[in-house]
């Protein structure tokens, strides 16, 4: 571990923990949700907007600022907090899910892919992601990974878990220090067996955080949960863990029982831009025409700014006029309904009532859920 993030417990439920993770930069508090912001901000919002809604850290993809504008000028502009605006904590994902869905060329030294934005060719090693990272400087950079598409062979399954590892020690041996934490990744797909080997293994290296990557990828949710527990059965119990692009109200839930600590996903602004709502009823779509004169909020249980302040009707006129306020507002009570739900977790895990909230979050998403 480089020492440069510490994880406390402060209360349990069986396995769900809350906690605090404390950085150079501060601290914030376990179990969160990191909303997306893959380009230096989270889409259709501003800095200001996910601050107001009282998050603690955000998400930014190594693949795309190495891309535009480049770690290089975002570093001579005084690093990512001050290029985006944003104080909280960063999270820096190494680009490795980005870079496979562009079907690379794999080695193993590292990936070999065409960029989307200018169809050249470019190279990723594990040494070269964490030198990125740095440029950017994030809080927290994650090492790169191979993330195997879903269903996969054992062998291609085995293949990406030994390179996943090697590569998790070669970011390691090449991470200079100082106040950026580094996570390693476990993988191993769908069998529960190639996960707590992954786990045993990335644990074995010594990481600050530990991520759990290539879940929720087309598996089903009994899948996804039993190769989930069995790498979290294997990773050290004083060191945040961290599921990989898992964001609905189920997934977020059923993983905090299980006792994962950290969470992103676009599914909260994605939704929000297609004008689905999050609502303690499920999803919503603002688009309907039955819509068109309702004067109530998106969800009356929601204490949000949004709720509070406009109405479906509006809403729905903002969505049918390609209005792009419309999107940003279902986005913004999106991101505001997914903290609450965590909040609530997190109470319900120090008051030892996480067994009721899990059954009705289970009975309201379960059909037709995201």
């Amino acid at each position: 571990m480089s020492g440069a993030l510490r994880f406390e417990i402060e209360a349990r439920d069986g396995q769900a923990r809350v906690g605090r993770v404390t950085t150079a930069r501060g601290s914030f508090e376990t179990p969160c949700f990191m909303p997306v912001g893959t380009r230096g901000t989270v889409k259709a919002m501003t800095s200001a907007d996910v601050e107001a809604l009282g998050y603690e850290v955000v998400l930014a993809n190594t693949y795309h600022l190495m891309m535009r504008p480049g770690s290089g000028l975002v570093r001579r502009l005084g690093g990512i907090h001050a290029f985006t605006g944003w104080d909280g904590h960063i999270l820096s994902d190494s680009g490795g899910f980005q870079v496979f869905s562009l079907s690379p060329q794999v080695d193993d030294e590292g990936v070999t892919f065409q960029s989307t934005y200018d169809g050249s060719y470019q190279r990723l090693t594990p040494e070269s992601a964490v030198a990125i990272q740095v440029e950017l400087g994030t809080d927290i950079q994650m090492v790169l990974d191979v993330c195997s598409s879903l269903p996969s062979t054992p062998e291609v399954l085995r293949l990406a878990l030994e390179r996943t590892a090697d590569w998790a020690r070669r970011a390691r041996d090449a991470h200079p220090g100082g106040t950026q934490a580094l996570f390693g990744i476990v993988q191993g797909g769908d069998d529960p067996e190639l996960r707590a080997e992954s786990a045993r293994i990335t644990a074995g290296l010594g990481f600050d955080g530990y991520g759990i990557g290539g879940l929720s990828v087309g598996e089903s949710r009994e899948a996804m949960l039993i190769s989930l527990e069995a790498a979290v059965a294997e990773l050290p119990l004083d060191a945040p863990r961290y599921l990989m692009g898992v964001g609905d109200p189920i997934g977020l839930v059923e993983g905090i029982a299980r006792g994962v600590d950290m969470f992103d996903c676009v599914l909260p602004t994605r939704l929000g831009r297609h004008g689905t709502a999050l609502t303690s009823a499920g999803r919503l779509s603002l688009r309907s025409a039955a819509h068109a004169e309702d004067p109530g909020p998106i969800d009356p249980e929601c204490p949000c700014p949004v709720c509070a302040r406009w109405s479906r009707a509006f809403i729905r006129h903002l969505l049918s006029v390609g209005e792009p306020t419309g999107g940003s507002l279902v986005s913004r009570h999106n991101l505001a309904w997914l903290r609450s739900l965590v909040k609530r977790a997190s109470a319900a895990v120090a008051a030892g009532t996480l067994g009721e909230l899990r059954e009705q979050v289970g009975r309201t998403w379960a059909a037709g859920g995201p």
